[in-house]
């Protein structure tokens, strides 16, 4: 399924209405956001070229997963430096799969827009394809060809509805010779899977078993999680503005030392009978309490 065009190119496209998302009903906020130019890291902004260094392992039971995954164990650690000639020719066109997989995080639809705007910039005639409804996607080979007009509406907007995502794994034979047809059926040089540590572990399985039986398919896992619970090499990893500025959300009981508590049992027999509810307003990006602090804040602050 390929979305036909409906976008045309320059400002008239921010109001145009594509694959079911109304941009002339976004916020404000949002449209300003759908043209909003990301910064680039200086590597990606001229050619590259991936140097190989020492040898992978695992931050912990190495043995008994070299033993799981013979396949893909001690690969070379792999670094992007910068190079007067591309690793890729833009003579080289490629076929690549994304799957947003788990639970919805900020940065997902952006991850997409990167890889699609690299391609069409720097491997002219790519082909990027996006599996519906995570991992059973590219089981049933149900997927949509990406273009710009497909992408656009998306850019810089959280969620995980451009092609929707799904907890599905990918763990039984059958399972797994689906995802094989998927890939040899399309052609894929490369799938690259958005999730969490259980999507990453799927992509870790995925991509064991396509190499176990030579295909060409490269997979990629693409950590995506507000939990700071992905490692590298001991630091934090995430993605999305919102989470970049917050790695991570920490889970905690209530502390019946801290100010809040000791505030509302000092008030909770007259708040009992009486309404002394403090309502900080819906949650917005403009408005008169939209840059408000909430009052549980305030008193962990000491304010």
């Amino acid at each position: 399924m390929t979305v036909a065009s409906s976008i045309p190119n320059g400002d008239a496209a921010k109001s145009a209405p594509v694959a079911g998302r109304l941009a002339s009903v976004y916020s404000e906020v949002q449209r300003s956001r759908l043209d909003h130019p990301l910064p680039l890291p200086s590597v990606l902004k001229n050619s590259f070229k991936v140097v190989e260094g020492p040898p992978s392992s695992a931050a912990g039971n190495p043995d008994e997963i070299a033993k799981l995954f013979p396949c893909l164990f001690g690969q070379p650690s792999a670094v992007m430096e910068p190079s007067e000639t591309a690793d890729l020719s833009s003579e080289q066109p490629l076929k690549i799969g994304v799957v947003l997989s788990g639970g919805q995080a900020p940065g997902g639809h952006n991850v997409i827009s990167g890889m699609f705007d690299y391609l069409q910039e720097r491997t002219k005639g790519s082909i990027m394809y996006g599996f519906r409804g995570g991992p059973a996607g590219i089981m049933k080979c149900k997927y949509v060809e990406l273009t710009p007009d497909f992408i656009y509406p998306y850019r810089n907007q959280g969620g995980f509805d451009m092609i929707c995502s799904g907890r599905d794994k990918i763990e039984t034979p059958e399972q797994f010779k689906q995802a094989e047809e998927t890939a040899v059926k399309l052609d894929l040089d490369g799938l690259v899977v958005i999730g969490g540590d259980d999507s990453n572990t799927n992509a870790c399985l995925l991509a064991e078993n396509f190499r176990s039986k030579n295909l060409k398919t490269k997979v990629i896992g693409c950590p995506k999680t507000i939990d700071g619970d992905l490692k590298c090499k001991e630091v934090p990893t995430s993605f999305g503005f919102d989470t970049a500025c917050k790695p991570v959300i920490k889970k905690a009981m209530v502390e019946l030392d801290g100010a809040p508590f000791k505030k509302f049992a000092s008030l909770r027999d007259e708040w009992a009978i009486k309404n002394r509810y403090i309502s900080p307003g819906p949650i917005q990006f403009v408005g008169p309490v939209a840059d408000a602090l909430n009052h549980t804040l305030l008193l962990e602050l000491g304010a």
